[in-house]
């Protein structure tokens, strides 16, 4: 379908930019019964809002011309955003959308020169686009004129609330003239949002382009159930398994940005990072970093990354868990935007998944269940994209280049020389963690399968493991932590600094697990499982006291240290 009757300047516009027909809320803003009127929209994050506000209040604006006057203009429309990055890419979708109207338009965001800000505003602007601080700010010190004020759009409002910003919106649209048009755009009309529209709206007409049950189509969801200390790891083989073109990873906290963002630099990944204390110029520089390709990963909480829109962003992890249904879809949609495809995985452990479950179900989202992409199976994708590569690294290649090549041929064979291309090309990748695997939600292998490392503590001893071992317990069990040897051994081994050929029988009960360590080693493994970070720092471990180590030897064993 066609776009329905709009100003020819914005039609020219619309066509130059290949846009041939309007998405779902571009076209319901544009139905007759809309115009005029005030709007209360929820759409899909990435689904064409801002073009759809700026096609709606075109006619409000414009009136019967097709130009804007050329003479000292007040404004005639004020868009408010929640965040600087978000109002920037407004007043750059606005300026091609009324490149051909002589539009002027101005934005007012925080961490900005406000007296540059100003001296614009006194210029003359049609169209102001800001954040809700720095536009109150201009109201307040008299910059900013409202008395021509025709339209007013909140964009992305739920976010806005969220940020704290409902005193900046109240003081913002009680400053405006009562004959204005109110448009909200929100991704979720929660109550707040409700209760703003009821009080500064007139009857309002409320749009809806999704159903409230229905699922962002254009996302495929997964949840990769991982061990609980496997969270890092696990994000290093989802980036590389799916080698997106931009991939924005979720945490928590700061600090977990700051560790995460290290350790996936060590191992090779073009990644920046947001988080609260970046400077304006930090934030900006990692930004631009991602838009022109120089970065490929972000990571970051989830106040940094409101109102973010990343170009080709085709995955999202969440790393640590989304506290609820609605943070689960903020955060996903910043993927599938605009039509394109995008994945959004969630790392969930074992003891999580129930939770994660609910968040789902909350999010009316329907995941794909499964474990975290393995070292082997990362390989074997590489073995096409290095061919890939190398074939794109070979085309058009100069004079200079095929006079080289055919000196090295002259020396080697061209097997050789394939082999060494595939090895340069194999160094720029980052390579991927060797994961325990493993969950509640796979099939546990027989018994026999698990080396005998859950057998009853009256067994007696089992071909390859050590005879002479000192007891520890660990604060997981069966009931306490989903507790199961596939997980738990990589864990002992890496915690403790020692081998698998270390350790003895693992009896896992309902609120801990007892297992044996070498005698040999267990003074540097006690050292070792006493130091904890990030994930494991919840889980402790401990050398079981002397008069309680002879309950858990096997009983037809002899024990070389003489007690019983």
């Amino acid at each position: 379908m066609p776009f329905p009757s709009i100003p020819p300047n914005l039609l020219r516009a619309l066509s130059e930019r290949g846009y041939a027909e309007p998405t779902p809320v571009q076209a319901a803003v544009l139905q007759p019964e809309a115009a005029g009127k005030d709007l209360l929209v929820s759409a899909q994050t990435g689904s064409g809002k801002t073009i759809a506000f700026g096609l709606a209040i075109a006619p409000t604006l414009l009136g019967d011309n097709e130009r804007f006057g050329s003479g000292p203009a007040q404004p005639l429309a004020l868009v408010v955003a929640p965040t600087r990055e978000l109002a920037l890419q407004v007043e750059r979708e606005l300026g091609w959308l009324y490149a051909y109207t002589g539009a002027r338009i101005a934005s007012c965001v925080g961490g900005m020169d406000i007296r540059g800000e100003q001296r614009m505003l006194r210029q003359g602007a049609h169209i102001v686009v800001g954040t809700p601080g720095r536009l109150r700010d201009h109201l307040e010190r008299g910059n900013l004129a409202t008395a021509q004020m025709r339209a007013v759009v909140l964009d992305e409002a739920d976010e806005m609330l969220d940020l704290g910003f409902r005193e900046d919106l109240e003081c913002i649209l009680g400053a405006m003239p009562e004959n204005r048009r109110t448009l909200l755009f929100s991704a979720t009309i929660p109550k707040g949002i409700a209760v703003l529209a009821k009080r500064f709206q007139l009857d309002a007409m409320r749009i809806a382009t999704t159903s409230a049950t229905e699922a962002h189509g254009d996302i495929e969801y997964r949840g990769l159930q991982i061990a609980p200390h496997e969270v890092e790891r696990a994000v290093v083989n989802v980036l590389r398994y799916f080698e997106a073109n931009g991939a924005l990873v979720f945490c928590s906290t700061r600090e977990a940005v700051r560790r995460l963002h290290g350790n996936l630099l060590e191992r090779g990944f073009a990644v920046v990072a947001l988080s609260g204390e970046l400077s304006q110029t930090e934030r900006t520089r990692a930004l631009q970093a991602l838009r022109d390709g120089r970065a490929r990963v972000c990571v970051a909480t989830d106040v940094a990354a409101r109102g973010l829109d990343l170009p080709d962003l085709g995955l999202v992890i969440h790393a640590d868990l989304p506290h609820d249904s609605e943070v689960l879809q903020h955060r996903s949609g910043r993927t599938g935007r605009a039509g394109r495809k995008g994945i959004a995985v969630l790392l969930v452990p074992h003891t999580r998944r129930r939770t994660v479950e609910r968040l789902a179900a909350g999010a009316h989202v329907k995941l794909a269940w499964g474990q975290p992409p393995s070292a082997e199976e990362i390989r074997s994708r590489d073995q096409d994209r290095l061919v890939a590569e190398a074939i794109q690294a070979a085309a058009e290649p100069t004079e200079e280049d095929l006079a080289a090549a055919r000196l090295l041929l002259a020396e080697h064979s061209p097997e050789l020389l394939a082999a060494a291309l595939i090895r340069s090309l194999r160094t720029r990748m980052p390579a991927p963690e060797e994961l325990s695997g493993g969950g509640p939600g796979t099939p546990p292998p027989p018994r026999a399968a698990r080396d005998g490392r859950d057998a009853p503590s009256d067994s007696g001893p089992t071909p390859g493991f050590p005879t002479d071992v000192v007891w520890f317990r660990i604060n997981v069990g069966r009931r306490s932590g989903n507790a199961d040897p596939r997980w738990l051994l990589p864990f002992i081994c890496r915690r403790g600094q020692v081998t698998r050929g270390d350790v003895g029988k693992i009896q896992i009960s309902d609120r801990e697990t007892r297992f044996g360590i070498a005698a040999n080693v267990a003074a540097k493994f006690a050292t070792a499982a006493r130091r904890a970070d990030g994930k494991d720092a919840e889980i402790h471990i401990q050398a079981i006291a002397e008069d309680e180590q002879a309950k858990y030897r096997p009983k037809n064993r002899p024990h070389s240290a003489g007690k019983r």
